[in-house]
């Protein structure tokens, strides 16, 4: 009888509507995320290493779920907010570093360019609140 019991109570259980699961891991409420190079208005020629900035929090790689740390992603030209319960997209505007990098060498073609540094946590997702970079702009020659 108790058998049923449970799986009566089970069955009630998963009829009920449960809140969406946030995506977002908690952040470190003082996580500073910033470009170490380059700096915004450089104007520079050709391809660059672009070096990333974090304090308070760790780098880690893609799936790793330790507490307070994530992976970097460059956003490159996107002018579109993240949606944050959606993964971070992958794709020639949205580069992710899941290998745990904290540079990586860059090509893009001449003009002005926008570059934003989006932490990530272990599924891509942003984190809550986000840790973003200030959004800056280059000058490829």
């Amino acid at each position: 009888m108790k058998l049923m019991q449970w799986i009566v109570l089970s069955a009630a259980l998963s009829c009920l509507p449960l809140p969406a699961l946030a995506q977002g891991k908690p952040a470190h409420k003082d996580a500073l995320l910033y470009f170490v190079w380059p700096q915004n208005g450089a104007v520079i020629k050709g391809g660059f290493w672009c070096r990333f900035g974090l304090r308070n929090m760790g780098v880690t790689h893609a799936g790793d779920n330790y507490p307070n740390s994530g992976h970097h992603h460059l956003l490159i030209n996107v002018n579109e907010p993240l949606n944050p319960n959606e993964p971070i997209p992958q794709d020639k505007s949205h580069l992710h570093f899941g290998a745990g990098q904290t540079e990586a060498r860059i090509e893009l073609p001449p003009g002005k360019h926008t570059l934003q540094l989006v932490l990530g946590d272990a599924d891509h997702f942003p984190f809550n609140p986000p840790v973003v970079s200030q959004k800056i702009t280059i000058t490829v020659k």
